[in-house]
């Protein structure tokens, strides 16, 4: 969760089967079996359905939205991320098409009109929907053509289209030719009302996150009315809306790295290795790198409940956002070349975990822009006038030093 326009609380009919006293405690069980089922859905092509039947009854697909545990209108951010974690930690692919589904949700909380919201919000409670977002362009991208009267027409492709074929309400963007308004426009496609739209799931041969079948889709011919328009042109980019974002997927990257130690743990302990002082020092490090990635993801989310009104902290914002994570990623990577020095070459092959979990890993955490985000970071240090006060309310140890 970031910030939020406004709390959208009322005419959303509440599903009896949504827990109220659902916390991280309550779905531990839940965890346990996606993570039990793991290996099973490792195939491309393949989605986790059962996974996501529990996720829809336990009330996790429902819950940022209005009156909910998460709530996206709370200052939530930590325990939002924990869920993440935690279904990383279970299953990256699970987690990589949950995280989308939150996503789509947030994006309407900040940008839908109250008609859009309850009915999308509806989707979700009573028709136990998935929605995801859609962004990565396919050559020339999706084109929406105004045709007049409230229709529009789109034309074009997207890539890694996660949970193509599954997602009920995919909300995808493209570029918007019409005559009033022009720009990169998000809209909401209700999947059983229009055309089929084409899969090309040969595009899908990854080293790892198989199950999250994210395919290559054409929606050349797809109509769609102007109540399926989510927000104005530029609206999916608005800071610190977009860049923020990054804090969910680093919490499910990071989720996944806690896994590593967990079989690294257990594969050292089946072959009585414990007592070696060379694995004793990889387990340390391993241990201390992923407290460093814990601590920095809370900061970053207590920062993002915290700031959220404070004037001009978008900057701020961002910039501790992207050195998260570029920290997390680096945690990940370093855990993943230890958790291979521990196993050596037997732990790294197929039934065990840790073969599955290092794929899936390497493939998440190839974002778009690493390089860029870190420039952003030292760009934003570098335009401040000192570095003594670079967050906001930050302590400034050398001005109490004067005066103690």
């Amino acid at each position: 969760m970031l910030y939020i326009h406004k709390a959208y609380s009322k005419d959303v009919q509440q599903s009896e089967d949504l827990n109220p006293l659902m916390d991280h405690s309550s779905l531990q069980p839940i965890y346990q079996i996606i993570a039990q089922n793991a290996a099973q859905i490792d195939h491309e092509g393949y989605f986790p359905d059962q996974e996501f039947r529990l996720l829809a009854e336990c009330g996790l697909l429902a819950v940022t939205l209005p009156g909910q545990w998460l709530d996206f209108a709370q200052p939530k951010t930590p325990e939002l991320l924990k869920v993440f974690r935690m279904l990383g930690k279970a299953s990256l692919p699970v987690g990589r098409l949950y995280e989308g589904h939150i996503n789509a949700l947030y994006l309407i909380s900040l940008f839908g009109k109250t008609e859009q919201k309850k009915r999308w919000f509806a989707d979700v409670i009573l028709g136990k929907k998935m929605f995801s977002v859609w962004n990565t362009q396919d050559n020339e991208g999706v084109r929406i053509y105004d045709l007049g009267n409230g229709k529009y027409r789109l034309q074009g492709y997207k890539t890694f289209c996660s949970g193509a074929g599954r997602i009920a309400r995919p909300l995808v963007t493209g570029e918007l030719i019409s005559p009033n308004k022009k720009g990169w426009q998000m809209f909401i496609i209700p999947t059983e009302k229009v055309k089929e739209i084409r899969a090309d799931s040969s595009f899908w041969k990854p080293l790892g996150m198989r199950a999250s079948a994210s395919f290559r889709m054409d929606f050349t011919g797809v109509e769609l009315d102007e109540s399926d328009l989510l927000g104005m042109p530029g609206d999916y980019y608005r800071q610190p809306y977009f860049g923020g974002g990054a804090l969910r997927f680093t919490a499910v990257q990071l989720g996944g790295a806690e896994a590593l130690l967990e079989e690294t743990h257990k594969f050292l302990k089946s072959l009585n290795r414990t007592d070696d002082p060379f694995q004793r020092a990889r387990i340390a490090e391993i241990s201390y790198l992923l407290e460093t990635g814990s601590l920095w993801a809370n900061q970053a989310a207590l920062n993002t409940d915290n700031w959220k009104d404070i004037p001009g902290s978008v900057t701020q914002l961002l910039a501790y956002i992207n050195m998260t994570r570029t920290v997390i990623e680096d945690v990940c990577l370093r855990c993943m070349q230890l958790a291979e020095r521990s196993v050596g070459a037997r732990g790294l092959m197929r039934p065990n975990p840790l073969e599955r979990i290092h794929r899936d890993l390497t493939t998440y955490l190839r974002q778009p822009a690493t390089d860029a985000i870190l420039t952003a970071v030292g760009e934003y240090v570098l335009n401040q006038n000192s570095t003594s006060k670079l967050w906001p309310e930050q302590l400034n140890f050398s001005e109490n030093m004067d005066h103690r």
